[in-house]
């Protein structure tokens, strides 16, 4: 059996990504795709461990919400 492909069992998914996106788009515009790159690098390099350890902590939650709930999961998180 292969695990199923859901982003909600992504332990990253929603805080990590979300609080990178809003940091980089923050006061940056972009010309480039390459502009862009460079700015998520440097950013996630500048992301706090303990959000990225938070995130991962609540995995468990996630994965029980799905398994309970089904369905995306993102607004219990």
């Amino acid at each position: 059996m292969w695990p199923s492909n859901c982003p909600d069992l992504n332990p990253l998914n929603y805080a990590v990504w979300d609080i990178l996106q809003q940091t980089v788009y923050q006061c940056l515009r972009f010309t480039t795709v390459n502009q862009l790159k460079q700015a998520i690098v440097a950013k996630w390099g500048k992301l706090p461990q303990r959000l990225v350890n938070r995130a991962i902590g609540q995995w468990h939650r996630g994965l029980g919400s799905v398994v309970q709930q089904g369905g995306h999961i993102k607004h219990l998180m």
